[in-house]
């Protein structure tokens, strides 16, 4: 609840304090020109910064890894990108510092750390709680009068060439 109270009235009253205070001193056009500055800064680092993250995530998914970091940096991205084009000051340094590499692998670490990463690959390999395991083949005995459990089913594909 304070978490909610905090976003939604305090940042806007302390964006609009910060926002009248620096237009006084240098100019409500400059303070305009500012914050659209650091938009557009914020997006090219951003989009720098993401294609990053998705080469990396794709190379550990093609290694066989489960990219837990950098899906959770990608989340951490996201969020400062919408930071970074949110009119204001506080935003914008909350926002940039989201895409310093450093400060967003160490919140993503945390993220991580307080959370039970599952997943599943296409190689028949699956991490829980932060392990590894391997799956062993499943056989189908229904047919030959052998137990009917669901897990023994063979997964696969078949097609009809013409």
């Amino acid at each position: 609840m304070r978490l909610l109270f905090l976003i939604f009235v305090i940042m806007p009253v302390l964006e609009m304090w910060l926002l009248i205070t620096v237009g006084g001193q240098i100019g409500a056009l400059p303070t305009i020109g500012l914050v659209l500055l650091t938009a557009l800064v914020g997006v090219n680092l951003l989009r720098a910064q993401g294609f990053d993250t998705l080469w990396r995530g794709q190379r550990k998914f093609a290694e066989g890894q489960l990219p837990a970091q950098e899906i959770a940096e990608g989340i951490i991205l996201a969020v400062s990108g919408a930071l970074l084009l949110t009119p204001g000051f506080v935003t914008d340094g909350i926002g940039f510092a989201g895409l310093i590499p450093m400060v967003r692998g160490a919140m993503a670490r945390l993220v991580l750390s307080r959370m039970v990463v599952t997943g599943a690959s296409s190689a028949g390999s699956f991490t829980a709680g932060g392990r590894s395991h391997q799956r062993g083949p499943r056989v189908d005995h229904s047919a030959t009068g052998g137990s009917n459990r669901s897990d023994d089913i063979i997964e696969g594909e078949s097609w009809d060439e013409k």
